[in-house]
């Protein structure tokens, strides 16, 4: 629920996002959704048995769900660019400014290293701010940085518009499941094959929410028309 104070603040941002999605393909300044995701690792205590005849159905193995070993957290990066399909996963052990930094000047440098700009469609966490380059890169890097990225903020209790969370949903339900991950190795490896066959597929997500939609679906939001 939105407090009525802070709807203004919401559309406003809202509309950004939206008017964003519905501009045409730009190779100069291309339209990026960043996210990320912790990822609990898992080992098992006891080796799973192999499947048997008249076993589980698509000979699962069958997998002791009581003991487990914590193997501590990780974090999946997930950038998306959604006009072409794209999408890079990274994982790190920590997500902090640096990692975050680390992950757009990935972008900037190694990705699209020929863009103007690159349009960052991003929540609100207080990790995700150009002083974060700043941190983790000389002043020259940094300021190189700052002047290419341009940040578009989800609102606040507005998340679910940034479509990397759309992906990130595909990549739990396709990838990690209830599936145990020992280590970030593995989980690197898992997320690096479901990347590449999501990019060969140049799978996407089609939007249909739009200004106008929210105009009229979420009316209850815009204190001018509540008067």
């Amino acid at each position: 629920m939105i407090p009525p104070r802070e709807s203004a603040a919401f559309v406003w941002r809202m509309e950004a996002v939206l008017d964003l999605y519905e501009e045409p393909y730009d190779e100069k300044r291309p339209v990026v959704c960043f996210d990320e995701r912790p990822c609990q690792l898992l080992s098992d205590v006891r080796e799973p048995l192999a499947p048997r005849p008249g076993g589980p159905a698509g000979g699962a193995r069958l997998v002791d769900h009581d003991e487990y070993a914590r193997g501590g957290t990780a974090n999946a990066h997930v950038c998306f660019e959604p006009l072409t399909g794209w999408r890079r996963v990274e994982v790190t052990k920590r997500r902090r400014k640096r990692e975050f930094a680390e992950e757009v000047r990935r972008l900037a440098e190694e990705d699209y290293p020929n863009a103007e700009s690159i349009r960052l469609v991003l929540d609100n966490l207080s990790t995700h701010t150009a002083s974060a380059f700043y941190e983790a890169f000389d002043p020259e890097v940094a300021r190189c940085l700052a002047r290419r990225v341009e940040f578009c903020y989800t609102p606040v209790h507005g998340s679910w518009l940034n479509m990397a969370e759309i992906e990130i949903s595909a990549l739990v339900r396709q990838c990690l499941g209830k599936r145990r991950l020992a280590d970030e190795e593995t989980l690197r490896r898992e997320t690096k094959a479901w990347e590449r066959e999501r990019n060969l597929m140049g799978t996407s997500v089609e939007w249909r929410f739009t200004t106008e939609d929210a105009r009229t679906k979420l009316r209850s939001l815009y204190p001018a028309m509540q008067e």
